[in-house]
C-alpha cells in the first residue's frame, strides 16, 4: 500500500522549508547538516548505509582542501573540529607533480601559505567512512532513512514528491539530487543522455605499509608517464595510499583484486619511489575499478529540483577535487536558500523564487566547478602525448650506462606546469568569497 508523508518540523509549529535529499554520501550529508543548522526540515533517503557503518568495502581516504574545511566551519563548527581531529594534515608537506621515470618534480604546490593568509584550516585527508560517520552523527540518524532508494519524483508549482523503491512517497518543498555519478534524479531531470562516460583509464589502488623512518617525505605526489600516472599520498601511521591509473581504451570487467605483478611490469621503468610503494602493498589489498566522469551540464536545476556533488559534476579523481567541490556547493546553495527563507514566512515559497535562487547559485558556482572539472579531464588526456626521453638507448658499445636524451616537450611541459599549476592550485585552495 502506498503511503504519502509530508515532512514536518516536530519541534516548532512555525512552517519552514522542507528539504528532501536523495543520497547519503558526502554531499548529501553535508547539505543535510547545513539544512538542519539553518532550521529547515530535512530528510535524507539513502539506499545503503553499510559503507558509512563500516560494513562495506573501504573506498580509501578523501582529500579536503582548505576551501572546503573553511566552509565546513561555517556550516557546523563542532563537526568541522571532529573532522580536523580525525584527519591527517598533508597541506604542510611537499605536494605536487613529478615525472614518473625520473621522479623529478615538475611543480610543487604550496597549500600552507594560502590557508594561513586566509585563516582557514590546512588541507588534510580523512578516511571516507570516518567522515561519513561524523556527518551522519551530526545530521542525526532520525533524519536519514536507510534502504530508501529514490526511484522517481514529481515536481509542480506547490511541492515535490519523491517515490521510493519500497512504495513510500514523501512530499517537500525542494528535492536535492545527491545520489552520485549514476544519479536517478539527474536521469529523470535531464534524460538518460547525461550518463557516466568511461575515461579510458582503469584505476588500481592499495595501501603500502612503511616503517615511518622510510616513508616518502611528501604529502602527496602525482607521477606522470605516457598513458599512465601514479598518485601517492601519506595517510599517516606509516601508510601510503596510492592510485595507479592505466589507459585501457575499452572498459573491461571490474575485478575485486588487482594484479601486483602486472603493475610492477607496467611501471617497471619508473623511479624507485613508485616501485617501492607497489612492492610494499599486499596483493589482496589491491582493488581495481574503471574510472568514469560525466560531461558538464549547462544547468543543475529545474523546477523544485537541484543536483549536488557527483550527480551534478562527477569529475576524475586524479587531483582529489570532487569532495571539496561538493562541500563548497553545499555551502553556497544553502546560503541562497537561507536568503530565500528570510523573505518568506511560510513554506509555500513561489516556484519562480526557488528557480531564481537556483540560478543565482549556479552563477556563483558553475564557472569554478567547470574549470576544475576540465583540468582534471585534461590532465588525464595529456598523458597520451607525454614522453620523458627522445632517446633511451643502452648500454651502447659495451660501455656501461645508457644514452638518454630528454624529449623537448619534457622541458616545455615542465616550464608550463611550474608556471600554471601552482597558481591554479592556490586558486582552488583559497575558494570563493
Amino acid at each position: 500500500m502506498t503511503r504519502t508523508v509530508r515532512c514536518e518540523n516536530t519541534g516548532d509549529k512555525k512552517k519552514t522549508l522542507k528539504i528532501l535529499i536523495a543520497g547519503g554520501g558526502i554531499g548529501g550529508l553535508v547539505f543535510a547538516l547545513a539544512a538542519k543548522r539553518s532550521g529547515f526540515d530535512v530528510k535524507v533517503f539513502e539506499k545503503d548505509l553499510t559503507a558509512v557503518r563500516g560494513e562495506g568495502l573501504e573506498r580509501g581516504p578523501i582529500q579536503l582542501l582548505s576551501s572546503a574545511m573553511g566552509l565546513m566551519e561555517s556550516i557546523d563548527k563542532d563537526a568541522a573540529r571532529e573532522i580536523m581531529e580525525s584527519g591527517y594534515v598533508t597541506g604542510d608537506r611537499l605536494n605536487g607533480l613529478a615525472d614518473g621515470t625520473t621522479g623529478q618534480w615538475f611543480a610543487k604546490f604550496d597549500f600552507l601559505t594560502p590557508a594561513i593568509q586566509k585563516s582557514i584550516p590546512v588541507t588534510r585527508i580523512i578516511c571516507r567512512m570516518e567522515l561519513q560517520r561524523i556527518l551522519l552523527n551530526a545530521v542525526g540518524e532520525d533524519n536519514v532513512m536507510n534502504k530508501s532508494r529514490v526511484v522517481d519524483f514529481v515536481s509542480d508549482s506547490k511541492k515535490v514528491t519523491v517515490f521510493l523503491e519500497n512504495g513510500e512517497q514523501y512530499e517537500g518543498d525542494i528535492l536535492v539530487g545527491a545520489d552520485g555519478i549514476r544519479s536517478v534524479v539527474r536521469s529523470k531531470l535531464f534524460g538518460p543522455n547525461k550518463e557516466p562516460k568511461y575515461s579510458n583509464f582503469i584505476c588500481y589502488t592499495g595501501v603500502a605499509e612503511f616503517h615511518p623512518m622510510y616513508l616518502p617525505s611528501f604529502g602527496y605526489k602525482i607521477f606522470i608517464g605516457r598513458n599512465k600516472y601514479f598518485v601517492a599520498l601519506d595517510i599517516g601511521k606509516g601508510r601510503m595510499q596510492w592510485y595507479a591509473f592505466v589507459r585501457e581504451p575499452r572498459e573491461s570487467p571490474v575485478s575485486s583484486i588487482g594484479d601486483k605483478n602486472m603493475l610492477l611490469e607496467c611501471f617497471g621503468g619508473w623511479c624507485d619511489e613508485v616501485i617501492k610503494i607497489i612492492s610494499r602493498t599486499n596483493e589482496e589489498a589491491i582493488i581495481r575499478r574503471p574510472i568514469h566522469d560525466i560531461d558538464m551540464i549547462r544547468t543543475w536545476g529545474k523546477g523544485r529540483v537541484i543536483l549536488l556533488g557527483d550527480a551534478a559534476h562527477a569529475m576524475l579523481p586524479n587531483l582529489g577535487q570532487g569532495g571539496s567541490m561538493a562541500i563548497e556547493n553545499c555551502y553556497w546553495l544553502m546560503l541562497e536558500l537561507q536568503n530565500l527563507a528570510q523573505r518568506h514566512t511560510i513554506s509555500e515559497i513561489p516556484l519562480d523564487q526557488i528557480t531564481t535562487a537556483f540560478t543565482r547559485f549556479e552563477k556563483k558556482r558553475m564557472f569554478r566547478v567547470r574549470i576544475v572539472h576540465s583540468i582534471c579531464r585534461l590532465a588525464s588526456t595529456l598523458t597520451a602525448f607525454y614522453q620523458t626521453y627522445l632517446l633511451d638507448i643502452g648500454p651502447i658499445f659495451n660501455v656501461a650506462g645508457v644514452l638518454r636524451v630528454k624529449h623537448p616537450a619534457f622541458h616545455v611541459s615542465n616550464k608550463l606546469l611550474q608556471l600554471a599549476m601552482p597558481k591554479f592550485m592556490e586558486w582552488v585552495i583559497v575558494g570563493q568569497d
